[in-house]
């Protein structure tokens, strides 16, 4: 939902094959992007749910892109009822708390903090930033499953990781050169 064609003319860019389709039949690596509704996104998806279960338990590497990183935990708190989502991280979506003093939705660049063991953050520089545009964020049950933090109020997931399922709530593709390393760091991983 909504950023389909941008991821793809990035990957594309870094010299390898992106296929979008409705079905993960021949799929290597999935990337599950998104902008817009929890709630409509598992609905587009619910064909697929077992399917993207499978690939991932299988050991395939997934990354998950903004709403798609979001999809990748087991509720989200957006809308008007709590929705299951893929259950592939432990957790929950929820909204920024409107008591912060900050701008919501997040829109703009803003300094991410890899661990240092993070392959999706491999090479990284101290200070880097991305561009992000989202109004909730993820919250982990495991503290482990954090790759990257960012603030913007308080200190949320910027970025996920938890063996071949990876995520990244802000826009790897429209975060230029650093944005288009991490995509390459996705695609050179090797679980």
């Amino acid at each position: 939902m909504g950023n389909l064609r941008s991821v793809e003319r990035a990957v594309v860019h870094l010299g390898f094959t992106a296929v979008v389709q409705d079905h993960l039949a021949g799929a290597t690596r999935l990337i599950i992007p998104g902008v817009g509704a929890f709630a409509a996104a598992m609905e587009r998806l619910a064909p697929l749910v077992t399917e993207i279960r499978a690939f991932a338990s299988g050991g395939n590497p997934l990354l998950g892109i903004c709403l798609g990183q979001q999809l990748l935990f087991e509720t989200s708190d957006e809308g008007a009822r709590e929705t299951p989502g893929l259950g592939l991280l432990a957790g929950r979506v929820r909204y920024f708390p409107a008591d912060l003093g900050v701008k919501v939705p997040h829109v703009g660049w803003n300094t991410l903090r890899f661990r240092a063991d993070s392959k999706f953050g491999f090479s990284f520089p101290e200070g880097g930033q991305v561009y992000f545009v989202h109004s909730l964020y993820t919250e982990c049950v495991d503290p482990a499953d954090i790759a990257a933090t960012c603030e913007h109020g308080i200190e949320f997931a910027a970025a996920v990781e938890r063996g071949n399922v990876w995520g990244a709530q802000f826009h790897p593709e429209k975060s230029g050169d650093l944005g288009l390393a991490l995509l390459r760091n996705f695609f050179e991983f090797n679980p």
